[in-house]
């Protein structure tokens, strides 16, 4: 839940209001008016391009809570399909108040997101700069497929309900615009665990560290505060995954399964997961955000997690991604992949709220974008390019990412 600061400047107090966003925190100082929002132009591009460091980030690093809704829709054919989603993206602030202030305590939120060829249908240029189409992976039987996918609500709250309302009142705001392409409704299970039984996001960053992982920075001013989020709906063979002895599977994740405690290296395979999932820059590793959750249905033998990951830069988990289902080297690869299935992929921008709020529904239909990357299908060996490829040190490249220590 965010929390409000209201400080005034003493040197100035009719000092314009200014707001900034960390780590769920708004500060705000006064108008000459009282305490109130400053008037912005209804040009979310213009808002983004010139009070970016001002702008409010959506609550990407709020803390984890006990259920949540992903819904990824696409947007039908024809222009009249535009204005119902352009003028859901202002009004979302003010569902979300509605819904969510019959229960302050259930801590509800909606992040909302855009995959490559929405925006270029919605906004045109600018772009953000690493935004494209989800990178489809194949290497033998592994296959992390690319699915539709224009648009992402990540829905969370500490109460199913609070999830189920804002869903309803998004898609009746929606209405035939889109159509939805997925739909998971996860839940927290017992302390943190996956349906595989083992502890998901142990190594998440907290505070500051999170906020440093997640959202962009100088390196795309114009779209500073936004993020990017990459989301795999897998599908797990529990049936021949609880046949494994504890010892195996523990090595095939890398921690201890009733601890959590990382295995020591001395023991720890280097196809763990945990291992090919640790990425780094200059001896530092960069973190991502992981919010996952189990979902499933028993009586029609579906068990899974659903994998959100956020980071300022797509590059780490698609480094992951290869690293997963190709290898580090290639064939080395990991073995949770024997058991579990990737049904959907998708690559989503997460703007800031201060663009959405900002978005008006009479935007006119933007020019054909040049910026637009292609589909991609990455196969193994690792096919890389000379602008995304690792350096034979293991870097990314990603100079102006921070991470924290390596270790794990």
């Amino acid at each position: 839940m965010f929390k409000l600061l209201l400080v005034r400047d003493a040197n100035n107090p009719k000092d314009l209001l200014t707001r900034q966003f960390c780590s769920g925190t708004f500060t705000i100082r006064p108008t000459f008016r009282g305490w109130q929002n400053i008037p912005m132009a209804r040009d979310p591009i213009s808002v983004q391009a010139s009070a970016a460091a001002a702008a409010v980030s959506q609550p990407v690093s709020s803390p984890l809570t006990s259920a949540a809704i992903f819904l990824v829709v696409t947007i039908n054919s024809g222009d009249e399909n535009r204005n119902p989603v352009l003028s859901l993206c202002a009004d979302l602030s003010a569902l979300l108040r509605g819904v969510g202030f019959r229960a302050p305590e259930g801590a509800l939120s909606c992040i909302m997101g855009f995959g490559s060829d929405a925006w270029d249908r919605l906004f045109g240029s600018p772009r953000p700069a690493e935004l494209h189409p989800f990178r489809e992976i194949r290497s033998g039987p592994r296959h992390a497929v690319s699915t539709p996918g224009d648009l992402i609500f990540h829905i969370r709250a500490q109460r199913m309900d609070l999830c189920f309302e804002l869903a309803m009142q998004v898609m009746a705001r929606l209405k035939d615009a889109v159509a939805v392409a997925d739909e998971v409704h996860g839940f927290r299970y017992f302390d943190e665990r996956d349906v595989l039984g083992f502890v998901d996001g142990t190594e998440n960053p907290t505070g500051s560290a999170a906020a440093d992982a997640v959202f962009i920075g100088d390196e795309d001013p114009a779209f500073a505060g936004g993020s990017y989020v990459i989301v795999q709906k897998y599908l797990h063979n529990l049936d021949t995954w609880n046949k494994l002895p504890t010892e195996a599977q523990e090595k095939i994740i890398g921690r201890e399964k009733v601890s959590d405690i990382e295995l020591d290296d001395s023991v720890k395979p280097t196809s763990a997961h945990n291992a090919l999932t640790t990425i780094e820059e200059n001896g530092r590793e960069i973190k991502i955000l992981r919010d996952n959750m189990p979902f499933g249905r028993p009586g029609q033998g579906e068990f899974g997690t659903y994998f959100i990951g956020y980071s300022r830069s797509p590059r780490t988990i698609e480094q992951m991604l290869e690293n997963m289902f190709i290898g580090r080297p290639p064939g080395n690869y990991d073995r949770i992949l024997d058991f579990s299935t990737a049904v959907t992929g998708n690559l989503f921008f997460i703007p800031t709220a201060t663009f959405l709020d900002n978005v008006s529904p009479d935007q006119p239909v933007p020019a054909a974008s040049s910026g637009a990357q292609q589909p991609a299908t990455v196969s193994g060996p690792v096919a890389t390019s000379a602008s995304t490829a690792p350096s034979k040190n293991g870097s990314l490249g990603i100079g102006s990412l921070k991470g924290e220590n390596s270790h794990e």
